[in-house]
């Protein structure tokens, strides 16, 4: 929660200085901008600045919460606690003497475990203690078991650091927490702070080495190239091969009652089922192998063709195919010259949303039986708990659909420059 609001706090400090500035280049003398911008599509453009600190700023909250060596100290969140520590509790024996005694605690970072402290033992019937606990973790601690008196003899502790504490009740300290559990013993968690266990979220410095590594000496056999080359060869498979079919039963069910009819509740009824739920069908029909991978993508990018190809048709100006008509023009080139062209901006935005449908729904296809692929890397470093491997894995998806998306739209501007234009 708290890197969200910090995230939203940027942004909008962001937005305002980005405001500021805009308004000041207007009154400079940027005099060329549209007068009514407001709900047209051309008028609105990304800026690139607000693009790069939004970048900036989602790695910066990564490096802050991970404690990244990539930034200076004053810039990271609370850490968890480590160091040195102690804190006294006092025992009541059944005869009702009371004795203090102190425990000496040591919280470590890393998979090195250190040596115990040594304390001494100390005179009373309760004995001095130490222990060791890893960061981001807690220790259930006996510590009546070299105590003279103990839990068995009727002994139990009453406070801790002069402060009464019973069971399921608990005390703050300087290090943490010392809470005291059913059966009496004392349970220490030392303060954990903002920053994330490298298990659940590891620095970026982490992710990049492990990039690097897996580059140089690939992962299970195959190269990353090969990982990569092959999910990417399965979503263009997938996404071609809805494309042939989709886009041509969407024309048809744009153009024709008959083909609308019979297919309609079909695609309608499709639409909403996600690919995920179609795997198991689809290992029953075509097996574990790549045929199967790719039968998946093609059914994630059908429908969304077929979508956007009967859009495109019917939101074509009625007027443009009666001008046609009336400058002599044939179906044929009324479909060739008014249909196809003024269809070609919806069927390009499906084939964008495909797209991405196609790169989400690869990853759970080559979750099954997979030897190679950006899936099987994240799903085989999720069982090892490899969580570098997996956001690593996550990154190198979202940055090669990213490229996917920029190429199409560069092929849309290309292809469709009337896009938006009557």
């Amino acid at each position: 929660m708290i890197p969200i609001l910090i995230y939203a706090g940027i942004f909008i400090a962001s937005f305002l200085i980005a405001k500021t500035i805009s308004g000041q280049a207007t009154k400079s003398g940027f005099n060329s901008l549209k007068t009514v911008t407001f709900g047209d599509e051309s008028a609105v453009t990304s800026d690139r600045k607000a693009s790069v600190i939004s970048i900036l700023t989602i790695f910066l909250i990564w490096g802050a919460f991970t404690g990244s060596n990539m930034l200076p100290g004053f810039l990271h969140a609370p850490g968890p606690f480590t160091g040195e520590a102690s804190f006294n509790y006092t025992v009541e024996a059944s005869d009702g003497q009371q004795d203090d005694a102190s425990v000496a605690v040591l919280v470590y970072e890393g998979t090195i475990k250190p040596e115990v402290p040594e304390v001494e033992a100390g005179d009373g019937f309760a004995k001095n203690d130490s222990l060791i606990i890893a960061a981001y973790r807690s220790n259930l601690a006996r510590l009546d078991r070299n105590d003279e008196q103990g839990r068995k003899e009727g002994a139990k502790i009453i406070a801790v650091n002069g402060q009464a504490i019973a069971p399921s009740e608990e005390i703050e300290t300087d290090f943490g927490r010392i809470a005291m559990s059913q059966r009496g013993t004392l349970n220490i968690v030392p303060k954990s702070g903002w920053q994330m266990e490298p298990i659940w979220l590891p620095a970026p410095e982490a992710v990049f080495k492990r990039l690097g590594e897996i580059a140089s000496e690939g992962f299970r056999n195959y190269t990353l190239g090969e990982h990569l080359g092959y999910s990417l060869f399965r979503v263009i498979a997938g996404f071609i091969l809805g494309a042939l079919v989709g886009i041509p039963l969407g024309y048809a069910m744009g153009l024709s009652n008959w083909f609308r009819g019979w297919f309609d509740p079909i695609v309608e009824f499709m639409r909403p089922v996600p690919p995920l739920a179609l795997i198991p069908l689809v290992i029953i029909w075509a097996g574990i192998g790549e045929s199967g991978k790719i039968i998946l993508l093609f059914l994630a990018a059908l429908w969304i063709m077929a979508i956007a190809a009967r859009s495109g048709v019917s939101g074509v100006n009625i007027s443009k195919v009666h001008a046609a008509y009336s400058l002599g023009a044939s179906k044929a080139q009324i479909m060739r010259h008014v249909i196809i062209p003024n269809s070609l901006p919806e069927i390009f935005t499906g084939a964008r949303v495909a797209m991405g449908v196609c790169w989400g729904t690869v990853v759970a296809a080559e979750l099954v039986a997979a030897e190679k692929g950006a899936g099987m890397m994240i799903m085989v470093a999720s069982k090892f708990q490899s969580t570098d491997i997996v956001l690593m894995g996550i990154i190198l998806i979202g940055v090669i659909g990213f490229g996917i998306d920029v190429l199409m739209r560069w092929a849309e501007r290309k292809l469709v420059p009337w896009k938006g234009k009557s």
